[in-house]
């Protein structure tokens, strides 16, 4: 049996190839949006991709499986227990039912109904018919069962929730009580993915392990002490989740080619700019996007969490520009964005921010302030609005006094300044950003600047520093 694992870094995603090399025939489960990876990897195989399975609807990235069969011809299978739900698959597919299976040559691979993150969703057992046809070597779990965690059952909503995180219980308890403690499970998510609470780091387990550390599978949890927990534990719900569902239940569009990957010389650039629906992405870091940027600019840096901050903050159906330091990094960037439905990249910036700079044409700044230079500041007596935007459990675990938290994606959000202190809004007091590094507290500050906030300002090093500094935290 022919196993592989794909890792996107950026929405700690996970997809899989499983496939019988005797036979040459492969599946692939849960594919990315960019699916050369796959075409690839059949290829140095030698193997052809006979059939692209999904666990559920996807909530969190644009699937690849519809662009894959279409590259390939390779048959999609889906669950059949989206009938009648909110969201169905709507383009062609194969539907499966527990008991269900794929056979390539001595590699059988059998669907199990797990409803809970939703109703439709499957997990896949996989056997490898040359060690045992009766006992399945390995679980493809999806967002069912993470190492150390479950999936979040609140994607469809408040109203359905309670029922959703019932069925979850009944998925842990019915359907994982006959699997053996040796089955290796291999989950759709890791450490990062606001799918589930408290994911571990590591990519794969043991049942047999989930059984003894993984807090949701405590055999002494009522069915009602699950269900507060779980519950109780979800991460903040990003509003692109529905949209993502909605795309992936119709089918996401085929790219056939990646997008936007055409340098744009400066004036064709301001042309769009000015044309007032264009929206521009800057990939680089904090520092060089603090100095000069173009007005109006997301500030979200390459190599971070990309595809799940654009996702959060930058409007969909508009044309996207990158600014980018070079066509490597604008590639990897496109990739990431088309990856959470963000299509319409156009191309990015000739020349970088220097072309721009050279033009004469004009350029906002985030000033950067030290940690240490902000906690003068304030103990001199300036007034200085202090913004955390890290998460729930980061602010819990410790923050600047008197800061003011606010989750970074919900400041796009149509509401997402309700909730600030209103001496954000007198126009004099700044507003200093923070988050754990610098990241997202430039993304955040960004986001800002565009409704209008004059003077931001970004903590370098964010938390990190302010600790490594020795200064004070509150809880």
């Amino acid at each position: 049996m022919l196993f592989e694992r794909f890792t996107d870094d950026d929405l700690s995603h996970y997809s899989y190839a499983v496939g019988c090399e005797r036979e040459g025939t492969l599946a692939i489960v849960d594919p990315r949006r960019d699916v050369d990876a796959y075409l690839d990897f059949a290829d140095e195989e030698g193997m052809e991709i006979a059939c692209v399975l999904e666990t559920h609807v996807h909530a969190d990235y644009a699937s690849g499986a519809r662009e894959l069969a279409e590259a390939t011809g390779a048959e999609v299978a889906v669950s059949a227990y989206d009938e009648g739900e909110t969201y169905q698959v709507a383009f062609p597919h194969r539907d499966l039912r527990e008991g269900d299976a794929i056979e390539l040559g001595s590699v059988r691979i059998e669907a199990l109904h797990t409803p809970g993150h939703t109703p439709e969703h499957l997990s896949f057992l996989v056997f490898d018919g040359s060690r045992s046809k009766t006992v399945p070597m390995l679980a493809l779990t999806g967002d069912f069962l993470f190492v150390g965690s479950l999936g979040r059952p609140d994607l469809l909503g408040e109203e359905a929730k309670p029922g959703l995180a019932e069925r979850l219980f009944a998925s842990v308890r019915e359907k994982l009580a006959g699997l053996p403690d040796g089955l290796e499970v291999h989950p759709g998510h890791g450490a990062g993915s606001m799918c589930g609470s408290g994911i571990s780091g590591r990519p794969r387990s043991t049942l047999g392990f989930e059984r003894i550390a993984n807090p949701y599978l405590d055999p002494a949890l009522s069915r009602d002490e699950f269900v507060e927990k779980i519950l109780g534990s979800a991460p903040p719900f990003p509003p692109y989740y529905r949209r993502m569902k909605r795309l992936n239940a119709d089918g996401p569009p085929s790219l056939g080619e990646l997008p936007g990957l055409d340098p744009l010389p400066v004036d064709r650039f301001r042309e769009l700019v000015d044309g007032g629906r264009a929206v521009v992405v800057d990939l680089r870091d904090q520092h060089a996007f603090g100095g000069a940027h173009v007005p109006g600019a997301f500030g979200i840096g390459a190599g971070g969490k990309l595809s799940t901050w654009a996702a959060w903050v930058v409007p969909y159906g508009r044309p996207i520009l990158l600014v980018a330091e070079h066509e490597e990094q604008a590639e990897g960037a496109v990739r990431s964005l088309v990856r959470v439905g963000l299509d319409e990249v156009v191309g990015y910036l000739d020349g970088g921010i220097a072309a721009w700079r050279e033009e004469g044409l004009p350029l906002d700044e985030i000033p950067q302030v030290g940690p240490r230079e902000l906690a003068a500041r304030r103990a001199e007596g300036e007034e200085v609005v202090v913004l955390d935007v890290r998460s729930d459990d980061e602010w819990a675990a410790g923050h600047v006094e008197g800061a003011v938290h606010v989750m970074g994606g919900r400041l796009a959000e149509e509401d997402g300044d309700a909730e600030l202190d209103g001496r954000l809004r007198d126009g004099e007091t700044p507003v200093a950003v923070v988050c754990g590094s610098g990241y997202r507290s430039t993304v955040a500050a960004s986001v800002l600047a565009r409704r209008g906030f004059d003077d931001v300002w970004n903590v370098t090093g964010g938390m990190t520093a302010w600790k490594a500094a020795g200064l004070p935290t509150v809880r």
